[in-house]
C-alpha cells in the first residue's frame, strides 16, 4: 500500500507539473491570439497537443494506481476519490501531507489554465465575430443599391447605381 501511495504521488506530480507547463503555454497564447500572429499560434498549438498527450498518459495511470489502491483496500473504485484518500491516511501524517499538497497544487493549476482557457476562448470568438463583420462590410461594399428605375410593365429593372449591364465598352 505505502508503494502505491508514493506512485499516486509521484503521478499527481508529474500531473501537476505538466499542468504546470501547459497554463504557460495557454498564457503565452493570450498575446498571440490578440496580435493574430497564425505562425506563433500554431506552433503553441501544437506544444499544447503533445502536453495533452502527456496529461492523458499521467491520467490513466493515475486512474490505474487509484484502481489498484481500491483493490487492496477493498473499496470501490468508481467511489473512491483522491480527498477519501487523504483522510484514510490520517495514521500516516507525512504520506498525507504529501498527497495532500500535491493534490492541491494539481487543482489549483487545473483551475488557472481552465480560466486562461475560458478567457482565450473568449478573445477567439471576439476576433471571429470582427472577421465575420469585416467580410459583411467587404460584401456590402460590392452590392450597390437598385435605382428606381422600372420598364413598361411596371416591373423594377434593378439596374445598379454607377453599374450597367452592358458588355465592355471598347470606346471608353
Amino acid at each position: 500500500m505505502a508503494s502505491l501511495m508514493e506512485v499516486l504521488i509521484d503521478v499527481l506530480e508529474k500531473e501537476s507539473q505538466e499542468y504546470g507547463k501547459l497554463l504557460d503555454l495557454s498564457m503565452r497564447k493570450t498575446p498571440v491570439i490578440v496580435s493574430e500572429d497564425l505562425d506563433q499560434l500554431s506552433k503553441i498549438t501544437d506544444d499544447e497537443q503533445i502536453i495533452v498527450s502527456r496529461i492523458n498518459h499521467l491520467d490513466a495511470r493515475r486512474t490505474e494506481t487509484i484502481g489498484d489502491i481500491a483493490n487492496v483496500l477493498n473499496k470501490d473504485v468508481n467511489k473512491l476519490k483522491v480527498v477519501d484518500l487523504i483522510k484514510m491516511l490520517a495514521s500516516r501524517p507525512e504520506e498525507q501531507e504529501k498527497l495532500a499538497a500535491v493534490f492541491d497544487k494539481l487543482q489549483e493549476n487545473v483551475r488557472n489554465v481552465k480560466r486562461v482557457n475560458e478567457q482565450n476562448r473568449e478573445l477567439i470568438e471576439q476576433a471571429l465575430e470582427l472577421v465575420q463583420f469585416n467580410m459583411n462590410v467587404l460584401q456590402s461594399m460590392n452590392k450597390a443599391p437598385e435605382t428606381a428605375n422600372y420598364n413598361k410593365g411596371a416591373y423594377s429593372t434593378g439596374d445598379m447605381i454607377g453599374m450597367s449591364n452592358k458588355a465592355f465598352d471598347a470606346k471608353q
